[in-house]
Protein backbone atom coordinates (compact mmCIF):
# COMPACT_ATOMS: atom_id res chain seq x y z
CA UNK A 1 0.00 0.00 0.00
CA UNK A 2 0.94 3.36 -0.94
CA UNK A 3 -0.44 6.78 0.92
CA UNK A 4 -0.15 10.02 -0.80
CA UNK A 5 0.10 13.07 1.30
CA UNK A 6 -1.16 16.79 -1.43
CA UNK A 7 -0.30 20.33 -0.43
CA UNK A 8 -0.04 23.41 -2.02
CA UNK A 9 -3.58 23.83 -3.44
CA UNK A 10 -6.05 26.76 -2.80
CA UNK A 11 -7.03 30.26 -4.38
CA UNK A 12 -5.21 32.32 -6.91
CA UNK A 13 -5.59 34.94 -9.17
CA UNK A 14 -4.95 34.26 -12.96
CA UNK A 15 -1.35 34.99 -14.06
CA UNK A 16 -0.55 34.27 -10.43
CA UNK A 17 1.45 30.98 -9.41
CA UNK A 18 1.48 27.75 -7.25
CA UNK A 19 3.06 24.80 -5.93
CA UNK A 20 1.64 21.52 -5.49
CA UNK A 21 3.58 18.88 -3.21
CA UNK A 22 3.12 15.35 -2.76
CA UNK A 23 4.43 12.74 -0.67
CA UNK A 24 4.30 8.81 -0.69
CA UNK A 25 4.51 6.97 1.90
CA UNK A 26 3.72 3.04 2.95
CA UNK A 27 6.54 1.03 1.45
CA UNK A 28 10.33 1.54 2.47
CA UNK A 29 11.79 2.42 -0.80
CA UNK A 30 10.61 2.38 -4.16
CA UNK A 31 12.65 0.94 -6.94
CA UNK A 32 10.63 1.05 -10.14
CA UNK A 33 7.85 3.73 -10.46
CA UNK A 34 6.63 6.70 -12.34
CA UNK A 35 4.95 9.88 -10.59
CA UNK A 36 2.63 12.02 -12.05
CA UNK A 37 -0.02 14.96 -11.71
CA UNK A 38 -3.56 14.84 -13.03
CA UNK A 39 -6.55 16.87 -13.39
CA UNK A 40 -10.65 17.08 -13.52
CA UNK A 41 -12.58 19.74 -13.28
CA UNK A 42 -16.35 19.45 -13.12
CA UNK A 43 -18.12 17.52 -15.20
CA UNK A 44 -15.31 16.20 -17.24
CA UNK A 45 -13.20 13.65 -17.38
CA UNK A 46 -9.56 13.39 -15.46
CA UNK A 47 -6.55 14.47 -17.53
CA UNK A 48 -2.87 14.00 -17.30
CA UNK A 49 -1.25 17.30 -16.52
CA UNK A 50 2.30 16.30 -16.01
CA UNK A 51 4.55 13.25 -15.54
CA UNK A 52 8.18 11.79 -14.58
CA UNK A 53 8.04 8.47 -16.44
CA UNK A 54 10.01 5.18 -14.55
CA UNK A 55 12.26 6.20 -17.63
CA UNK A 56 12.51 9.55 -15.69
CA UNK A 57 11.18 11.47 -19.20
CA UNK A 58 9.11 14.52 -18.07
CA UNK A 59 5.94 14.76 -20.03
CA UNK A 60 3.44 17.40 -20.11
CA UNK A 61 0.09 18.06 -21.45
CA UNK A 62 -0.36 21.08 -24.02
CA UNK A 63 -1.76 23.43 -22.13
CA UNK A 64 1.12 22.62 -19.42
CA UNK A 65 3.93 22.79 -21.86
CA UNK A 66 5.25 25.87 -21.40
CA UNK A 67 3.89 27.06 -17.82
CA UNK A 68 4.08 24.17 -14.92
CA UNK A 69 7.39 21.94 -14.40
CA UNK A 70 7.19 18.74 -12.92
CA UNK A 71 10.11 17.39 -10.86
CA UNK A 72 10.61 14.62 -8.18
CA UNK A 73 12.65 13.84 -5.04
CA UNK A 74 13.47 10.36 -4.94
CA UNK A 75 14.76 11.08 -1.62
CA UNK A 76 12.05 11.95 0.02
CA UNK A 77 9.83 9.97 -2.33
CA UNK A 78 7.92 13.32 -3.67
CA UNK A 79 7.01 15.11 -6.46
CA UNK A 80 6.32 18.73 -6.91
CA UNK A 81 4.09 21.01 -9.66
CA UNK A 82 4.72 24.19 -9.85
CA UNK A 83 2.37 26.18 -11.70
CA UNK A 84 2.64 29.57 -13.38
CA UNK A 85 0.29 31.54 -15.87
CA UNK A 86 -2.65 29.98 -14.10
CA UNK A 87 -5.73 30.76 -15.75
CA UNK A 88 -9.27 30.13 -15.02
CA UNK A 89 -9.21 26.97 -16.72
CA UNK A 90 -6.75 25.51 -14.84
CA UNK A 91 -9.32 24.97 -11.77
CA UNK A 92 -9.91 21.78 -11.24
CA UNK A 93 -9.08 19.43 -8.02
CA UNK A 94 -5.48 18.21 -8.83
CA UNK A 95 -4.49 14.83 -8.25
CA UNK A 96 -1.06 13.45 -7.35
CA UNK A 97 -0.59 9.57 -8.95
CA UNK A 98 1.91 6.89 -8.46
CA UNK A 99 2.03 3.53 -10.60
CA UNK A 100 4.42 1.04 -9.25
CA UNK A 101 6.13 -1.27 -11.60
CA UNK A 102 7.59 -4.68 -11.45
CA UNK A 103 11.46 -5.16 -12.17
CA UNK A 104 10.64 -6.24 -15.92
CA UNK A 105 8.41 -3.35 -16.24
CA UNK A 106 4.66 -4.67 -15.50
CA UNK A 107 2.54 -2.14 -14.27
CA UNK A 108 2.13 -3.22 -10.83
CA UNK A 109 -1.06 -0.85 -9.54
CA UNK A 110 -1.36 2.76 -9.26
CA UNK A 111 -2.15 4.83 -6.15
CA UNK A 112 -4.16 8.15 -5.95
CA UNK A 113 -3.74 11.16 -3.68
CA UNK A 114 -7.08 12.61 -1.99
CA UNK A 115 -6.63 15.17 -4.25
CA UNK A 116 -6.32 19.43 -3.70
CA UNK A 117 -8.21 21.53 -5.43
CA UNK A 118 -7.03 24.75 -7.39
CA UNK A 119 -9.35 27.37 -8.29
CA UNK A 120 -8.03 30.51 -10.00
CA UNK A 121 -10.17 33.01 -10.02
CA UNK A 122 -10.08 37.08 -9.95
Amino acid sequence: QVDLEESGGGLVQPGGSLRLSCVASGRSTFSDYAMAWYRQAPGKRRELVAAVTRGGSHNYATFAKDRFTISRDNAENAVYLQMSGLKPEDSAVYYCNVRLYTDGGRIIDDFWAQGTRVTVSS
